[in-house]
């Protein structure tokens, strides 16, 4: 069943449509609601079927089993993943990569549509399809039974996919990876679990049997473990006709072998472990209490008691963020939360990143305050906010029902199938929250903290940290510093009393000048009296969601190299502050139970503004007040700038230590000779020219007016309710004069062939990095040609790189034309591969560049590009945040707004000789970048 945290206010009247109940019987058992149904085959399949519209013209398609890595024999340790992989590499109906091409055809771009996963306890196989023609659906359901009983699983196929999935274990190499692998035995306590990750062993991986993939399919690729969900643009009927067409004929072994799960035994006294590492980028304390069962998750009651663990947890994570708002605060950042171990396994889990204070009183800090929660509890306000906090969610939750995206009612229905949560709907889960939540008392809180966080039970105390940073805490003294703070003498926190409105409405609005109706794009321009403009688009897309925008050019460009610093750090600071009289925890209890937030910004040349609300009148109101406020002045706070710093201190003395940060500032500074915009991480040098009242000067020079922005209000709302906001708030902004132009600094990529080695990290990892770039002239039409020639590059960088070759898992390129500060392109790559592999890597991706080069692309791998655009498109046109940016961006760029409406026109009209013309333009061979990771100890050379 989904708990949903988001703040909104339903109009008052919905309430009234939901039948009264007597109080909600807890032993009753939940029923699935009349959105969807679920069915069961004779042979034990089950299937969930639900009619969605959003996105329209597409389904959503889930193939879900019951069967992990934790079912591997010994000599299957990682073929569980590798099956997953190979079901995209041959099957009954489609020969090796023939999926994926025909899938590419229909506009499923693989990786980001087509995808799978393999977990503990399950696989799941996505695959989004559009609906637009019925065989696509019909191939789709053919497809979902492949993945079912149909996979080839031949012996070539298997070998060739071994590199692949190897070069996909060496990408989650580092000391992360080291960390997970350190800490399983302790955090799974000598279960099977802590033995099967799901990556496996690379000697089993390098050497396992072909039949030992096949009796893994064999055994767990059955129906009676399986799942089909559609949700989607399709008629519930035709849906469960192909679910029966495909999958009644399905049988299970005649001896199967008993599907069991592994327990996690209980562990008997707190424990601490403690893991260092010279690659760890940071350092974090974790308490993880004892491991849980799930109860029957199917009831009233387990539904009750889900509710009250997740309303103490978020009071819990509230408290310990007041505790960050210091001066000298014991951990930069903490927040506890019940997290599911596996499906039938739960646990309450807190982390707390680690700054300057130190380990010990880190820990202690986080104990101490659980300790109060033990002895004190909550307060019966805490309770009432967070009530309001999660009914309004609900609420709005019930606004959106036909809206929501169907990947949403999919990611339910699979947590139905593996955990037994209960899916009645939204509308009825509001209902029951509605009788709840009234009568959850602070003492039933206080009792669910202390069940899920005892005082003196079975934890793990975990440190992870860097060894350059200190001396490592040893375990004694974790267990000691927890013991010492869980019975330490504490008192009860006072609740602070805020204001609950930010300012009263300006006694004198600004007025419309001139209003402007666009009505084939559905936008009205408005111009006001202190000459900000504004473009409102009503839009039924997603309901409850108002999203705003603007961005006119300046940015950080405009300040003086020796102002930079506190030009980057002026927004972060300014926004850490809170607003007006509200320190940020405080503007945190005001807005419970609203939704609405404001974030300015700016990059190197943009001043940009953003801010998104629910569509009730006092949200709206409260984010025009906060935007307002924002231009109004800024709050000083000298011990929140000290925490700011803290924390931003610990970031840049730690970043160093990560290979593939290292690795990042050696291309920045490789492509750009260390320029001082370069918009490199900050050093501790910089850190030491940021002065508090230097920073929010720079803040105030750019955001004190409002001069040259265009505001951009995009979804849910009526234009006649939302004018009177819009004059009283951005009507009476203030606009003195300022700078509105962009500044040239001067920051260019190298020119000519630059080649350069990076030896960092103990891993057998490398990245090659290459960036391409010149002089371009801008255009709409330009900039087309380049994404459909990066695109083309993808297909090839997947097709060869990946699967004929075995050189990757995962990387593609990016690139763009661009307009400022001068006319040019980019277009740059980094894909990870083995200090081995790197010569024959690059030589492969040159030798694609001048296939494109000489040939284009064929005509087949263009119509797949826009195929995908198209899915892409139409799906972009219900968006609000498509038009939000759209908008934007084309009155930035000064393109008309018609362009909107005649792009795919431009992309139908794109030919193989245009993509080959912009490759010929853009791949110049002898002007790029060449930057290669390669590990410390590594005394290979990259060609030269």
């Amino acid at each position: 069943m989904p708990f949903l945290f988001r703040a909104t206010v339903l109009a008052a009247a919905l309430a009234t449509l939901l039948p009264a109940t007597a109080a909600v019987d807890l032993n009753a058992r939940v029923p699935v609601g009349p959105q969807v149904k679920v069915g069961k085959l004779a042979n034990g399949l089950t299937y969930y079927i639900q009619k969605n519209g959003k996105p329209e013209h597409r389904v959503e398609l889930r193939l879900v089993v019951k069967a992990g890595s934790a079912l591997e024999d010994d000599d299957q340790q990682g073929l569980a993943h590798m099956l997953e992989h190979l079901a995209f590499n041959g099957s009954t109906h489609f020969k090796k990569q023939e999926l994926v091409s025909y899938l590419q055809s229909i506009g499923v771009k693989f990786g980001a549509d087509l995808n799978a996963y393999t977990g503990l306890d399950e696989t799941v196989y996505m695959l989004p399809v559009p609906t637009d023609r019925k065989e696509n659906v019909e191939t789709a359901f053919t497809v979902l039974e492949d993945w079912a009983h149909g996979v080839t699983l031949a012996a070539d196929d298997i070998d060739k996919e071994r590199a692949i999935v190897l070069e996909e274990a060496r990408l989650h190499k580092g000391a992360q990876e080291r960390l997970r692998k350190a800490l399983a035995p302790k955090l799974y306590n000598g279960s099977r679990y802590a033995l099967r990750e799901p990556i496996g062993k690379e000697d089993v991986i390098r050497t396992a049997q072909p039949e030992a993939l096949r009796r893994f399919y064999r055994d767990w690729y059955r129906p009676d473990l399986m799942a089909v969900i559609v949700v989607g643009d399709i008629e519930p009927a035709e849906a469960e006709r192909l679910v029966k067409a495909h999958f009644a004929g399905l049988a299970n072994p005649p001896q199967p072998r008993p599907r069991t799960y592994a327990d996690i035994p209980a562990r008997t006294r707190t424990e601490a472990f403690v893991f260092a590492d010279e690659e760890m980028s940071g350092s974090a304390v974790e308490l993880n209490y004892p491991v849980r069962l799930e109860p029957d998750l199917g009831t009233y009651g387990s539904y009750r008691a889900k509710v009250v663990d997740n309303l103490a947890a978020i009071l819990l994570s509230l408290r310990l963020g007041e505790l960050t708002q210091q001066a000298n605060p014991p951990f930069l950042g903490a927040g506890g939360r019940t997290i599911p171990v596996t499906a039938r396994h739960k646990a309450f889990s807190i982390s707390a990143a680690v700054g300057a204070g130190g380990v010990v009183p880190a820990v202690a800090a986080v104990e101490q305050e659980m300790h109060r929660v033990r002895q004190f509890g909550f307060s019966e306000a805490e309770l009432a906010r967070v009530r309001k906090v999660v009914l309004n969610g609900m609420e709005s939750a019930v606004k959106q029902r036909d809206t929501t995206d169907s990947g949403r009612y999919v990611a339910e229905y699979q947590r139905n199938f593996l955990a037994g949560e209960s899916i009645p709907g939204i509308e009825a889960e509001f209902h029951v929250m509605q009788e709840l939540l009234p009568e959850i008392t602070v003492a039933d809180l206080n009792a669910a903290a202390r069940n899920a966080f005892p005082a003196d039970a079975g934890k793990l105390v975990v440190f992870a940290g860097n060894t350059k940073a200190g001396p490592a805490p040893t375990t004694d003294q974790l267990v000691a510093a927890d013991a010492a703070a869980a019975h330490a003498t504490v008192t009860d926190r006072a609740e602070k009393k805020v204001a609950q409105r930010l300012m009263d409405r300006p006694a004198a609005p600004g007025r419309i000048v001139t209003e402007t109706r666009d009505e084939t794009l559905g936008l009205t321009r408005l111009t006001l009296s202190n000459g900000v403009q504004v473009v409102l688009k009503p839009t039924a897309f997603r309901k409850d969601e108002v999203l705003l925008g603007a961005v006119r050019y300046g940015g950080q460009t405009l300040v003086d190299e020796k102002d930079l610093p506190n030009a980057r750090a002026a927004t972060g600071l300014a926004m850490s502050m809170g607003i007006k009289d509200f320190a940020p925890t405080d503007l945190m209890k005001m807005l419970a139970g609203r939704r609405a937030a404001v974030t300015l910004g700016m990059s190197d040349y943009t001043d940009e503004i953003g801010g998104q609300s629910a569509s009730g009148a006092e949200d709206l109101e409260t984010m025009f007040q906060m935007l307002w406020l924002r231009f109004d002045g800024v709050r000083r706070d000298e011990s929140l700038y000290k925490a700011y710093m803290g924390a931003l201190g610990d970031m840049v003395r730690n970043r160093a230590a990560a290979p593939e940060q290292r690795f990042a500032e050696a291309v920045a500074d490789t492509l750009y000779g260390r320029h001082p915009y370069e918009g490199r991480m900050p050093t501790q040098e910089d850190l030491g020219k940021i002065d508090l009242d230097r920073s929010l000067a720079v803040y105030r020079q750019r955001f004190a007016s409002a001069k040259g922005l265009t505001f951009v209000v995009v979804g849910d709302f009526d234009p006649a309710t939302i004018k009177p906001l819009v004059t009283a708030y951005l009507g009476t902004l203030p606009t003195p004069d300022l700078p509105l132009a962009y500044r040239d600094v001067g920051l260019r990529i190298a020119q000519g062939v630059v080649k350069k080695e990076v030896h960092a990290g103990t891993e057998p990892k490398s990245v090659v990095s290459l960036t391409f770039s010149g002089p371009a002239a801008w255009s709409p039409a330009e900039a087309l040609r380049m994404s459909a020639l990066i695109e083309v590059m993808n297909l090839r960088v997947n097709a060869v790189l990946r699967e004929k070759l075995g050189l990757i898992y995962s990387g593609q390129m990016a690139g763009a034309v661009q307009r400022i500060p001068y006319q040019h392109y980019e277009i740059s790559t980094q894909l990870p591969t083995g200090p081995e592999k790197v010569d024959q890597l690059v030589a492969a991706l040159f030798a694609e560049i001048d296939s494109v080069k000489a040939n284009g692309p064929t005509q087949a791998e263009l119509d797949k590009v826009k195929a995908n655009w198209r899915v892409v498109h139409e799906r972009s046109q219900h968006e609000n945040g498509y038009w939000l940016q759209s908008v934007k961006v084309s009155l930035l760029d000064g393109t008309p707004l018609s362009h909107l409406l005649t792009v795919m026109d431009e992309v139908d009209a794109l030919t193989v000789a245009d993509v080959r013309t912009a490759a010929q333009r853009y791949f110049d061979k002898d002007n790029y970048v060449q930057v290669v990771l390669l590990p410390e100890a590594d005394v290979k050379t990259a060609s030269k």
